[in-house]
Parts: C-alpha cells; structure tokens; sequence
C-alpha cells in the first residue's frame, strides 16, 4: 500500500469519525431565527483532463452578536460539484427565518416558498460602487465617490447601534437611516434615466 493511499485511508476515516458533529453542528445553525449565506467556487481536480474545474463551498453562518444575542455563533460549510439553485435550497429545506445574502438567482425558489425571508447585504450592493470608484482613479467627485459616501452613514448608523437591543436599533434605524435611504433611492432613481442600460454604472444603481 502506498503512502499516498494510506493518507486518502485516514482522512476519509476522520471524515466519518467527524460526521456527527458537522451534523450537529449543522442542526445548531440552522436552528437560528437569522442566517447569513453565501458561496464561493473552489477549484478542484478533474481526472483526466489535466485541468481542475470549479464547484463550490457554501456557508450558513448563525451570529446574533452584533444585535444583542449571546448565543455562540457558528458557520455550517457545505460542499457541491457546482453551483445549481436545488444545493441552497436542499441545505435550507428545514430552515424558517430570515436569510442574509447577495442577489444570486438560486435563491428565489427560499422566497417563493414563503418560510424564508430575505434581507438583502449591503456589502453586496456596496461592491460595484467600490470596483467603480477604483476605476476612476478614486475621484472623489466622481459618482462612484457619492453613492460610496451615501452608503457610508448608513454604516455609521448601524457602527452606533450594534449590539444594542431589537427595539433600540429598530428606532434608531427607522429615525436616522429611514431618511437616509429614502434619499439614496431618490438620488439613484433621478441618475437610472441619464446612463446607459448596458454600462457599470447602470449595474451599480440596479
């Protein structure tokens, strides 16, 4: 036997061993009421054809911290070959509650089945606004510039009231970053119809 099979023989005998904790594991996760979710690709061997192809690694994340819980947090990983919707929504089959992640598509059927709610990631809608701004050789005038500077006192509405009670940042979010909002949707509603549909910066307001 050689070593390379003898080392294949000890990891897939710890996989089983550590089964019934990544199951318990998984079970504690998704017991939570709010879930943050996300994926990313992972490139992988591919026998014979002398190159590796991408699968992915999803990860379900319990952490109530920043709004006051004192649960222990917890991230529950899964992988598949692919990407394919049916994996999120094989994961999350038992979950009831609200789901934190990005805009991919393979969400929607969660939605539809109306035992998940989504709470979008402003990280996510962040993002092409920050490639944007790179773009542009960081011109603060640049609208870029503005939309990140939008973005950034809602941040510091949200640096104020973490780990305060529901009720306390309910207010203080309703109060300050409400008003907030209500003028970046004004501002990006007023931009939609001088950009081109096809252009990064009609992706970025999307």
């Amino acid at each position: 036997m050689s070593y390379r099979s003898t080392m294949a023989g000890w990891v897939d005998h710890s996989e089983r061993l550590l089964a019934p904790l990544v199951a318990a594991l998984g079970r504690y996760t998704l017991a939570a009421t709010k879930l943050h979710a996300d994926d990313t690709p992972v490139p992988v061997l591919a026998p014979g054809q002398g190159k590796t192809r991408t699968a992915r690694l999803w990860v379900y994340v319990r952490d109530d911290r920043p709004a006051g819980a004192s649960e222990p947090p917890a991230a529950w990983y899964q992988y598949t070959p692919d990407r394919r919707g049916e994996h999120p929504q094989r994961h999350l089959r038992h979950f009831h509650g609200v789901r934190q992640a990005d805009a991919y598509g393979g969400w929607g059927k969660l939605y539809d089945s109306g035992q998940v709610t989504e709470a979008a990631c402003w990280a996510h809608a962040r993002r092409p606004w920050w490639d944007l701004y790179l773009s542009t050789g960081k011109a603060e005038d640049s609208i870029a510039a503005q939309a990140l500077q939008r973005i950034a006192a809602l941040y510091a509405v949200e640096k104020e009231v973490r780990g305060l009670p529901p009720d306390v940042r309910r207010a203080h979010r309703q109060a300050r970053a409400g008003p907030l909002l209500e003028k970046l949707h004004a501002w990006l509603s007023g931009l939609v119809g001088r950009v081109s549909a096809k252009s990064d910066l009609a992706r970025a307001i999307g």
